[in-house]
C-alpha cells in the first residue's frame, strides 16, 4: 500500500517520522545555478525592444512602413535566437560531456539585432553611414551583453565518440520526460508540488552526471533514463487529470508515495554507478516495477 506522503511539501507540512526517513545522501547538483540562467531577463527583455519601431511604423510612406517591420521582425527573431542560445547554454553548462549547440543562436542574436537596427535607423534616400554604425553598435552590445555560444565540446577528450553519443541521446530523451513532468505539475498551481517534483528531478538529474561522468554506465542506467521515465511521466500525466478535478488528498498522497519510491530507487542506482558496480539492483527494480504497475504502467521487456 502506498504511504501517505507526510514530508514538507505535503499539505500537512509535517516531517516524516524518523524511522521512515531514507538515509541522507549528499545533495545532486543543482543544474539551475548556471550564469546563463542569469541572463534569461534580459532576453526577455528583448522582445520589448521593437515596439518603438513598431509604433513609428504608421508614421510615414509605404517604403517607411516597410522597412520599421522588417526592423522589428529581425529585431524579434534576434530576441528569440538568444533566448534559445541561453538556454542550450545552460544545458551545454549544466553537463560534464556535451557537445557544443549544433547553431550558435546567440552569435545569430547578434548579427540580427544589427540588421535590426540598421533596418529601423534606414531611411530612403539617407545614406548607409548612420545605418551601419547602428549595425555595428547593436551587434557588438548584443555579444558583450550575452556573450559567444559554447563553441567546443566539453568532456569528450579520450572519450569514444560513439559511446557519448549514445549517453547523449538517452539523456535528452530523459530530459523531455522531466521537461513534460514539469509543464504537468506547473499547470495544477500547487507550489509545494512543483518543489517536490523539483526536489525528485534533482536527483535524476544526479544520475544524469553518473552517466556522462563514465559513458559505460548508461547500459546500467538505460531502463532508469527509459522505461521508468517514462512511467513516472504517464503517471504524472493521470496524476495531474484525476487531481485537477477535486483536489482529493488520497490522489495526492498516492503520487507522493510514487515520487518517493522512485526518489529512493534513482538515488540507489546513482550511488551505484558512483561505486561502480555494475550489477543489478533487483530488488529495487522490482519493487519499482511493481509500483509501476500499480499506477497502470507496465514497461516492456
Amino acid at each position: 500500500m502506498a504511504q501517505r506522503f507526510g514530508g514538507r511539501y505535503s499539505p500537512q507540512g509535517s516531517e516524516p517520522d524518523a524511522g521512515r526517513r531514507p538515509a541522507a545522501s549528499p545533495p545532486p547538483p543543482d543544474w539551475h545555478r548556471h550564469g546563463p540562467a542569469r541572463a534569461a531577463g534580459r532576453a526577455n527583455a528583448a522582445f520589448l525592444f521593437p515596439i518603438p519601431f513598431a509604433i513609428a511604423a504608421f508614421a510615414g510612406d509605404p517604403t517607411h512602413m516597410a522597412l520599421k517591420l522588417a526592423a522589428v521582425a529581425a529585431l524579434v527573431v534576434a530576441a528569440w535566437l538568444t533566448r534559445e542560445g541561453l538556454r542550450a547554454e545552460t544545458a551545454y553548462d549544466a553537463r560534464k560531456v556535451a557537445r557544443r549547440p549544433a547553431i550558435p543562436r546567440k552569435i545569430f542574436g547578434s548579427l540580427a539585432t544589427g540588421l535590426g537596427l540598421a533596418l529601423g535607423g534606414w531611411s530612403p534616400g539617407g545614406g548607409l553611414n548612420d545605418p551601419m554604425l547602428f549595425a555595428i553598435l547593436g551587434a557588438l552590445l548584443h555579444f558583450l551583453a550575452f556573450g559567444p555560444d559554447p563553441l567546443r565540446d566539453k568532456g569528450l577528450d579520450g572519450l569514444d565518440s560513439f559511446q557519448t553519443d549514445r549517453v547523449a541521446r538517452a539523456v535528452d530523451e530523459a530530459e523531455r520526460h522531466l521537461s513534460d513532468m514539469t509543464e504537468t505539475i506547473r499547470r495544477l498551481g500547487d507550489r509545494r508540488l512543483a518543489e517536490r517534483m523539483a526536489a525528485f528531478q534533482r536527483n535524476v538529474r544526479d544520475m544524469f552526471s553518473a552517466v556522462e561522468s563514465d559513458p559505460r554506465n548508461l547500459t546500467a542506467a538505460r531502463r532508469y533514463l527509459g522505461v521508468y521515465l517514462l512511467g513516472a511521466r504517464d503517471a504524472t500525466a493521470r496524476f495531474a487529470e484525476l487531481y485537477a478535478r477535486n483536489r482529493d488528498p488520497a490522489v495526492l498522497a498516492d503520487y507522493a508515495g510514487l515520487l518517493d519510491d522512485l526518489d529512493r530507487n534513482f538515488t540507489a542506482r546513482t550511488e551505484t554507478l558512483r561505486a561502480g558496480d555494475r550489477t543489478a539492483l533487483d530488488i529495487e527494480v522490482e519493487v519499482l516495477r511493481e509500483r509501476l504497475a500499480r499506477e497502470g504502467v507496465r514497461p516492456e521487456g
